[in-house]
């Protein structure tokens, strides 16, 4: 994914990267050059926004489960 030198990404500059990239592989001039860096970073963006999204989730089961007063859901 990320080298250490580079920060995560929130999940909307991961999401406006990834819009980025879509334009320009719809372009009519892809740099073949280009065309498997582009596709490996979107693989990686798309995982950083699996993960935001799912951190997310979590979090609201808690508070809702707290609101509730019931213990969090568990993934099994």
């Amino acid at each position: 994914m990320t080298t250490e030198s580079t920060p995560t990404p929130t999940y909307a500059i991961a999401l406006d990267e990834l819009d980025q990239i879509l334009r320009e592989l719809e372009g009519s001039d892809v740099d073949v050059d280009r065309l498997a860096e582009r596709v490996a970073r979107a693989s990686e963006l798309i995982a950083v926004c699996r993960d935001r999204i799912a951190t997310a989730r979590l979090r609201i089961d808690e508070v809702i489960a707290g609101l509730d007063g019931e213990a969090p859901p568990t993934d099994e």
